[in-house]
């Protein structure tokens, strides 16, 4: 199993605007089209104005899958032409993580 851990930074008071946005139009896709959410979380302490989340897979190849089949829903570029017109995400860091043998998940 990977789990792919994407982090948006978002500009400062902007987070409430992005969250809106993701959750109307970015998130219904993504369920329907990359399947395991394992979390959704706003950064408290450290690094502030960041949003992370995380989405398991079985494999790289099932990733790369399932993503090409969600950004060739309608829907998607619309909710990237209003993410570009909001103009809030500062920067984006994508990492794949790999489980290990006594991972719970």
């Amino acid at each position: 199993m990977i789990v792919e851990q994407r982090t948006y930074t978002i500009k400062p008071l902007r987070t409430g605007d992005f969250l809106e946005l993701y959750e109307r139009a970015a998130l219904p896709l993504q369920k329907k089209y990359l399947g395991h959410l394992v979390g959704f979380f706003t950064s408290e302490i450290g690094p502030l104005n960041q949003v992370v989340h995380l989405w398991a897979f079985d494999s790289l190849a099932e990733r790369e899958r399932r993503r090409k089949v969600m950004t060739e829903d309608a829907g998607w570029p619309l909710y990237l032409k209003e993410l570009r017109a909001l103009d809030v995400v500062t920067e984006q860091e994508t990492k794949i993580l790999k489980s290990v043998s006594f991972s719970p998940v």
